[in-house]
């Protein structure tokens, strides 16, 4: 752990070179790094604020390479983060479908938004030639919670 110290003919000591490297200060700042890669990781979720519905469906695979599609409470549609309007929808799709023929598209709809305007979005995917989709859910709740609900609702 300390610097080797070597004898000249003479007599004198030479100090040898130190060989080992202190990797301490490597290490606290890589655990510093970490730390702060956790911490802002959630913040940078992109993607408009929805309330999705709940289910108990199995995640799709590979959902990372999907594109999201998302439908809000007033009915706006959104590629991404960007507004867009459903013709432009559309080609823009099929231009992607060109490029990766295995496109897999993830719709979120808002608990508010209708099943109509899920169906009719569904239906201009159908008219971009895409063929795998999903639906993208919140966590799953309980059932009891669910059935006390909707017991309360009706009363």
């Amino acid at each position: 752990m300390g610097a080797s110290v070597k004898f000249s003919t003479r007599g004198k000591r030479q100090k040898a070179s130190f060989a080992e490297i202190n990797v301490t200060p490597f290490v606290d700042v890589m655990l510093v790094l970490l730390v702060i890669f956790m911490v802002t990781a959630p913040m940078m979720t992109t993607g408009i604020s929805l309330d999705l519905p709940h289910g108990d469906g199995q995640a799709m695979e590979e959902s990372d390479r999907a594109v999201d599609i998302s439908i809000d409470a007033k009915s706006k549609i959104y590629l991404g983060d960007a507004t867009i309007q459903p013709e432009a929808l559309v080609k823009k799709l099929k231009a992607m479908q060109k490029s990766n023929p295995d496109l897999k598209i993830v719709i979120s709809g808002d608990r508010a938004t209708s099943y109509g305007q899920v169906i009719e979005l569904m239906s201009l995917l159908r008219l971009a030639g895409i063929s795998k989709v999903g639906l993208k859910t919140g966590d799953m709740v309980d059932t009891e919670v669910l059935t006390k609900n909707s017991q309360i609702k009706k009363k």
